[in-house]
């Protein structure tokens, strides 16, 4: 190293440690400065006119933004009939590639791998399709359903998964309204198809502990729902190729609850509410003891949320739905369903409301007789009478009007079913308290009579004009159902029991202003509008009984 060199040669600063007397000065030069910044921060800034005037626009230029928006055309290829038939070949290609590389090479996911990102990819351009419904009709007649529905056997959950939430967008109600023809192509060639086995296929493969097939799980749910709601009838082929199996099985999964659980449940009451078949299929699957199993959680527990209780009531809805089918009312009685129906009322949980329905659909009719005698017996009249004399504030999802349409509904069914030493324990219950129990079907009577007034006084204040059986079934929903209920444990109560009964109701009808002849008409009424509940026979006797109780009343 030479002279100059050595002049010029500077080290490496190295970083030293500050001692206490630069340490103070930093901090000092520090806050001067934060003091500073404040003062600029108080100090209000000038600022002109022209900075604080946001930009304006004249009438003229904001018309012309306006019709620029409106004529505006959307960028991308519009789908017309070609797009979508290159879209359909581009997915069949992608599709035959995939199989004939998985059968080359069986023991290879590398060599076949990038033909399944094909396809994948295709399936994603063909889910511009679902938003033209209007092409449906071509996607059906170039066999790109069947296509799909073959895909939902695939080896590879990614691909078969893609399909389902495909077919999922596809089948929604709101899309499948824009074009009928389209829908009806669509859903007919998927019943052909039998779309719903093959999708139940998938479904036994996929593990919800993975996100996206807990989500393909849903996406099935859906395409269920869509197509049972835009065809009813698809219920009984859903139910036949083993969905209601399925779902029978998943309530039975040990699963923290969950969305999926929930939509099962949905599912599980479309499927009953207006198909009999499907009633008596669940019957025989043993989905009684499911639903009764399933529903004892909630004896001693209120759901954990919005979500659960949603389930919970799908659930009670089901067991109605179910026990509409005479042979359920069996399976019912010996799955000591009342059993557990009386201990839900008497625990007061929120589950006692839904427990009150179901008892509702057990006893009434002719079917219910047994299950009556049955309630009897396990000590339920303890349970309903409570119910019966006060109607209960906690805890209570049903209206005060729901709430005493079940209790009254069954209370009438126990009269007409019971017989022997249960009715006789029936009718004590009326003369226990100094007749408490019937001043509180008085009063009842009285308020549902006040609801059938107002109910007639608004029909006529009405301009729509309605026929003889519309007129009667609005007024049965406006308070006459019930006050029919009423009148008729009157009736029973009056004849049956001892005459101290009968007086007592002279006696506060009289004092209210009421009649004999009020309640005469009401039941008169009643029975020359039976529906058509029941066997031929069951009526006319039905009939004959409430006739000959009008007599003797």
């Amino acid at each position: 190293m030479d002279v100059a060199e050595l002049l010029t040669f500077k080290p490496t600063p190295t970083p030293k440690r500050p001692n206490e007397d630069e340490s103070d000065e930093e901090d000092q030069a520090k806050s001067a400065k934060i003091r500073r910044t404040t003062k600029l921060k108080q100090e209000p800034v000038h600022l002109s006119k022209n900075m604080l005037k946001e930009p304006s626009i004249t009438d003229k230029e904001r018309e012309d933004i306006l019709k620029f928006v409106a004529t505006e055309v959307t960028e991308g290829e519009v789908l017309d009939e070609t797009t979508v038939k290159k879209l359909v070949l581009n997915f069949e290609k992608k599709a035959l590639r995939n199989r004939e590389m998985r059968i080359k090479f069986p023991d290879q996911p590398d060599k076949f791998m990038d033909s399944e990102i094909d396809l994948h990819d295709a399936l994603q351009d063909l889910s511009a399709v679902a938003t033209v419904p209007d092409q449906y009709p071509l996607l059906v007649e170039l066999k790109c359903v069947n296509s799909l529905l073959e895909l939902l056997s695939h080896d590879n959950t990614d691909v078969s998964t893609k399909v389902v939430q495909l077919l999922q967008e596809m089948t929604d109600v709101d899309i499948l309204h824009e074009s009928e023809e389209g829908a009806e192509d669509l859903i007919n060639a998927m019943a052909e198809a039998e779309a719903p086995a093959l999708l139940l296929h998938n479904l036994t493969r996929l593990d919800e502990q993975v996100p996206d097939e807990r989500d393909a799980v849903h996406n099935t749910l859906g395409i269920i729902e869509n197509i049972t709601e835009f065809r009813p009838e698809l219920c009984i082929e859903v139910a036949k190729q083993g969905f209601l199996q399925w779902i029978l099985k998943r309530l039975k999964v040990k699963l923290p609850f969950d969305g999926n659980k929930l939509y099962a449940t949905e599912i599980l009451s479309i499927l009953l509410q207006n198909t009999p078949e499907n009633r008596k299929l669940l019957g025989e699957l043993d989905g009684i003891d499911v639903l009764l199993q399933q529903l004892a959680f909630y004896k001693r527990h209120d759901p954990s949320g919005a979500e659960e209780q949603e389930a919970m009531e799908n659930m009670f809805d089901s067991l109605c739905c179910a026990l509409m089918e005479p042979s359920n009312r069996d399976r019912f009685l010996r799955g000591e369903g009342l059993q557990l129906m009386n201990l839900m009322l008497r625990e007061k949980k929120m589950s006692r409301n839904g427990s009150l329905k179901v008892l509702d659909h057990a006893l009434v009719g002719p079917d219910g007789r047994d299950n009556c005698n049955k309630f009897v017996d396990i000590l339920g009249l303890r349970t309903v009478f409570p119910l019966f004399m006060k109607t209960p504030k906690r805890k209570r999802l049903l209206t005060v009007d729901q709430h005493e349409e079940h209790v009254v509904s069954i209370i009438a069914s126990m009269l007409r079913n019971c017989q022997g030493s249960q009715r006789q324990r029936l009718l004590a219950k009326f003369t226990e308290n100094d007749l408490e129990k019937v001043d509180r079907l008085l009063e009842l009577h009285f308020k549902y009579m006040d609801k059938v007034d107002r109910t007639e006084k608004d029909m006529e204040r009405e301009t729509e004009e309605l026929d003889d059986d519309a007129q009667y079934l609005k007024r049965l929903s406006g308070g006459l159902f019930t006050l029919q209920l009423i009148d008729r444990i009157i009736l029973e109560v009056c004849t049956a029991g001892p005459s101290t009964i009968k007086q007592r109701v002279q006696r506060v009808l009289s004092l209210r202003g009421g009649s004999l002849k009020i309640i005469r008409h009401v039941m008169r009424e009643y029975a020359g509008n039976l529906g058509d509940a029941g066997s031929e026979e069951w009526r006319q006797q039905e009939q004959q009984h409430i006739l000959q109780l009008v007599d003797k009343f």
